[in-house]
């Protein structure tokens, strides 16, 4: 059904449920602490300099904690990783002091946490931030990857983890 001129914030959650996408758990750490959030809004930006982005809720004031830091890494999900995925989303109410004893983590180059077990990791210094409504986009450099074993990939899709 084509919807031309009612485009209000549910129909386009409604749109947005059928836009398969990968998921993630981005992490930062340094003099502002700790964080880790669940994301499905990643992709990569450029190879030359290697360059991804992510969109984080800017309504959270925790997530100021990577502009603070100035790093992430974008740590993707293999499908035997949803706990994983539902402990940094918040939906187990796991404290948030506690999410990062769900998985095993080490770094790489910035400091930030980076999976050990991860399909890919790309540990990111952040070179540039835009705001748009109630999100803010992160562009990092990627100045460390990690390339997991090659198996099925985390997915969301209709408001629900997927495996394909």
């Amino acid at each position: 059904m084509l919807k031309k001129n009612d485009i209000g914030p549910q129909t386009y959650r409604d749109a947005m449920a059928r836009f398969a996408g990968a998921v993630h758990v981005i992490t930062t750490n340094g003099s502002a602490g700790k964080r880790g959030t669940t994301v499905i809004a990643a992709c990569s930006v450029s190879d030359t300099p290697p360059t991804v982005l992510v969109c984080l809720n800017r309504e959270n004031p925790k997530n100021d904690i990577f502009i603070k830091n100035g790093n992430f890494a974008l740590n993707t999900l293999a499908s035997d990783q949803q706990a994983l995925a539902e402990a940094f989303s918040g939906q187990t109410g796991l404290p948030v002091e506690e999410r990062f004893s769900v998985a095993e983590w080490d770094k790489i180059s910035t400091g930030a946490p980076t999976l050990l077990g991860g399909l890919a990791v790309f540990d990111c210094e952040i070179i540039d931030t835009k705001d748009h409504a109630t999100h803010r986009v992160l562009f990092g450099e990627v100045k460390g990857i990690r390339i997991g074993d090659a198996t099925h990939p985390l997915m969301y899709f209709e408001r629900g983890y997927r495996f394909f």
